[in-house]
């Protein structure tokens, strides 16, 4: 059973025979308000919210997470390592990091051919998913309604010679199939992307239950609390397993600097052999990055996606405290700066 669920020899690693011999391993197949489900070895149940005792907002347990469970006392003991997790910063004003999903295999990137359609959003998704080490399928849907769907799919896969590109009909029958290599027995996907893309119709025809509906995210307060009121992992009928999110308005990255040095890697590159080291790629003499520009081998307007993200990502991943004492830095500077005015 334990394979079916998606174990692995990663996890089997981290097991102890003296420490763990009478806990089970559980995996979290729906996450609630009130708690999550488990599955595992003659398991089925439901637990109260668990946070690893190590501590810290990424310890705390979210859909696809594996868990050492104490039959004896019905709850979990232990969070296991991960091998890989699906995150961003959460809505509003802040610091706090939300988990969407933990151990999954693929990410499915749903766009539609229209004006959902848009390259600085797969940027920031492809990031994310190659900062989980999760492999990117970029699925574009509605392909009946365009004109020229085989044009959405060339500029996807300008972003990467490389990435897997599936344009879809999610109302045709049949049309998921093609996503069916990627939901082997044991692997899980998860699928991302904005509201109204398409994403439930494909998650009902892949899973065959048509009541599945999830709402958006609330996003217009400062505790990252959506409306909905579950998350829960699918299994298709050939063993694999699929996690649903709901859509995102906003996708703020957090904690992705070796994802955009994979998903930006030829200006990385470049950047490389600027003659400043901290180059910023605006004026600087001997810039690599600008002298490409300049003779048109790099898209200007995507460097400054790059350098964009980039700066988010730095200004998210900087701790509450260390903001604080730049903050604290800056105010007195500026009261210097007054009280000398002054004077």
């Amino acid at each position: 059973m334990l394979k079916g669920l998606g174990w692995r020899p990663f996890f089997v690693r981290q097991l102890s025979l003296d420490e763990d011999g009478d806990l089970v391993p559980v995996r979290v197949t729906a996450v609630h308000r009130s708690g999550l489900h488990v599955l595992g070895p003659g398991v089925d149940a439901a637990i109260p919210p668990f946070a690893d005792p190590s501590g810290g907002r990424e310890q705390v347990a979210t859909i696809g997470d594996w868990l050492l469970y104490d039959p004896a006392s019905g709850s979990a003991m232990r969070l296991l390592d991960r091998q890989s997790l699906f995150k961003r910063r959460a809505p509003g004003s802040g610091r706090e990091v939300q988990l969407i999903a933990a151990n999954i295999d693929t990410v499915f990137i749903v766009t539609s051919c229209n004006q959902d359609f848009n390259i600085a959003r797969l940027e920031r998704y492809l990031t994310i998913a190659r900062e989980a080490q999760a492999m990117p399928v970029i699925v574009i849907t509605k392909a009946d309604l365009a004109e020229d769907a085989e044009a959405y799919a060339e500029q996807a896969q300008a972003l990467d010679s490389n990435l897997c590109i599936e344009l879809v009909n999610a109302t045709e029958p049949g049309a998921v199939k093609r996503l069916h290599p990627w939901c082997a027995p044991g692997q899980t996907v998860v699928f991302v992307g904005s509201s109204g893309v398409g994403k439930s119709t494909l998650i009902k025809s892949l899973t065959g239950q048509q009541d599945i509906a999830t709402q958006e995210i609330r996003e217009d307060d400062a505790k990252g609390r959506h409306t909905t009121s579950s998350r829960e992992l699918y299994q298709l009928e050939n063993g694999a397993w699929l996690v649903d999110t709901p859509g995102m308005r906003e996708l703020q990255m957090v904690d992705v600097k070796d994802g955009l040095a994979l998903v930006f890697s030829d200006l990385a590159d470049l950047a490389a052999h600027c003659r400043f080291s901290d180059c910023r790629h605006e004026t600087e003499p001997r810039c690599a990055v600008l002298a490409a520009i300049e003779r048109g081998e790099v898209d200007a307007d995507r460097v400054q996606r790059w350098k964009k993200l980039i700066a988010e990502e730095e200004r998210n991943s900087e701790s509450l405290s260390e903001r604080r004492a730049r903050d604290r830095a800056f105010g007195n500077m500026i009261k210097a700066v007054k009280r000398d005015s002054k004077k």
